[in-house]
């Protein structure tokens, strides 16, 4: 990777005789910030341990290098990529009055060279460079990943772990069914009340008891999938009794309105409010967009194509709005949505529908964002109380 352009002489819009820039390469056994320092002729870099304490003892130590060098340091901006780590990181900085901001990787250009160098000082490096491009306002140098609060992020997680423990669930009757199958045994289905009873009455396709060990192993898997049938019941029931005891508290309006169309659960409905109908999208492109709902246009020339979805947007948002269109078209067929729908779709060629299902999915984000925000009722949608 070239050497960064030196960008201190246009910096006027920061102010940079007083404004401290850091930018912080985050990994699990260590972090390696990179300032840029008013008065300071280097660059420094320091590499510490994964520790906020060591962080705020360094930007204090960047301060009094200004000071020393006659420059007052009045504005603290420190910048990294959003990972594993989370958020947490911004949210403490914030507490001590330093403006944090999270990168979202993806929005930083890099270098598409075959063997591309790639280490974390060159990544600090050409994150310094994308950081002060967007400071200075300049467009398309990356962009900022929204940093919620405490309790916006706890409000994720039961959708989250409802959404694991299904999977687990479907992971472990899977396992089952293929162990059954092996032995030529069809129809049995573990999720039934007394599955675990049934065990010992299978046969073979031969007519022969099962294994000895294929019965222990089927009786440890039941005995987990209970347990993790029981976890998805709390989880369910939990969701159900804060909606009763705070009817009006954090997003608990927005799921009670989204649930009173019917087709729409409390768990689409929580999960639509927690991921993306609670955040503040400016309109409806950027709607579509973050709901990963939109098309990547491959255009060069006299070349136009599709390449399908952007996939760029929250995958959660984008597989249940796609599973939540099918079952619109079941429980609202006189919406204008579903008449639009099917239109388009009746006399269409093979596969159509597939394809016209994702159009109809992003129209239908739009739609709820828009009676969630506004109060604009989908033409046609039937409601009703959930309450009732």
């Amino acid at each position: 990777m070239s050497k960064p352009v030196d960008l201190s002489k246009s910096l006027a819009a920061l102010d940079q005789d007083s404004t401290l820039i850091v930018v912080i390469e985050l990994s699990q056994s260590s972090w390696l910030a990179a300032a840029r320092a008013p008065g300071v002729a280097r660059d420094p870099l320091k590499k510490l341990k994964p520790d906020p304490e060591q962080l705020f003892k360094l930007i204090d130590r960047w301060r009094e290098e200004s000071r020393l060098a006659g420059r007052v340091v009045r504005r603290v901006c420190v910048a990294f990529e959003a990972g594993r780590d989370g958020f947490w990181l911004a949210r403490l900085l914030r507490q001590h009055d330093i403006e944090a901001y999270v990168i979202h990787p993806t929005s930083i250009p890099v270098k598409r060279d075959h063997r591309r160098a790639k280490t974390d000082r060159l990544d600090t490096a050409l994150l310094m460079r994308a950081f002060l491009g967007w400071l200075r306002g300049e467009a398309d140098h990356c962009s900022m990943a929204a940093i919620p609060t405490l309790e916006e992020e706890d409000g994720k997680r039961p959708t989250r772990e409802h959404e694991s423990r299904v999977k687990t669930r479907s992971r472990i009757v899977n396992r089952m069914k293929g162990a059954l199958a092996r032995l030529g045994i069809q129809g049995f289905n573990p999720k039934l009340r007394k599955a675990a009873e049934k065990l010992e009455q299978l046969r073979t396709g031969a007519g022969e008891p099962l294994p000895p060990n294929t019965l222990a192993e089927l009786r440890r898997d039941m005995a987990e999938l209970r347990f993790v049938a029981d976890q998805i019941k709390q989880i369910e029931k939990a969701r159900e009794t804060r909606l009763e005891k705070a009817p009006d508290e954090g997003m608990h309006p927005m799921v009670r309105l989204l649930a009173s169309i019917k087709g729409i659960g409390l768990e689409t409905a929580e999960m639509l409010v927690a991921e993306i109908l609670s955040r503040h999208l400016r309109d409806r492109r950027a709607v579509a967009r973050y709901g990963g709902l939109t098309g990547s246009p491959d255009e060069s020339g006299s070349k136009r194509r599709e390449k399908g979805l952007a996939r760029a947007g929250n995958g959660r948002v984008r597989r249940g709005m796609i599973q939540l269109a099918w079952r619109f078209l079941m429980f609202q067929k006189e919406s204008a949505l579903a008449k639009w729908f099917e239109a388009r779709t009746v006399d269409g060629p093979r596969g159509v529908r597939k394809t016209m299902i994702v159009a109809m999915a992003r129209k239908l984000l739009i739609d709820l964002w828009r009676f969630v925000e506004d109060g604009v009722v989908p033409a046609g949608v039937v409601l009703f109380d959930p309450a009732g």
